[in-house]
């Protein structure tokens, strides 16, 4: 893992949950790592199989899609930026050092308690926790 991971893990951090608690926060830097971990993410054979490779994967964190306004805000934010990017880069920093404690029961999905549930949070999909506006989620097909 190298400085490129844990950057672009704080702008996934940053764009996906920058209006959570710390916590919340975690629950998605934990998300990204727990794919990286099950061997399933990225999907795509040619992709890094690195922290950076889930999180720019295609259609998997909403805040990297081109259409995203969250997309063109994030894409050079750098420490300093702001306090609350801050705390996302320090997040991503124990993240990648696998200092971070789990929150999330092995999750590997989430989406935010604003939307319907997706078609993937029925069985075998099984709910972990709630932090925040995200709803987690652990064996999904």
């Amino acid at each position: 893992m190298d400085d490129h991971d844990t950057l672009t893990l704080a702008r996934t951090i940053f764009g996906e949950a920058r209006g959570e608690p710390d916590d919340g926060k975690e629950a998605v830097a934990n998300v990204v790592v727990n794919r990286l971990k099950s061997g399933r993410f990225p999907r795509k054979a040619s992709d890094p199989k690195t922290i950076a490779g889930v999180c720019l994967e295609r259609f998997q964190f909403s805040c990297w899609n081109a259409d995203d306004p969250n997309a063109s805000k994030i894409a050079n934010l750098q420490t300093g930026s702001s306090p609350v990017f801050d705390t996302c880069f320090a997040i991503a920093q124990r993240a990648v050092g696998g200092t971070l404690a789990d929150r999330t029961d092995t999750a590997t999905h989430y989406h935010a308690d604003t939307i319907s549930p997706p078609n993937w949070t029925a069985p075998p999909a099984i709910m972990t926790v709630k932090i925040g506006h995200h709803v987690f989620f652990k064996n999904v097909a």
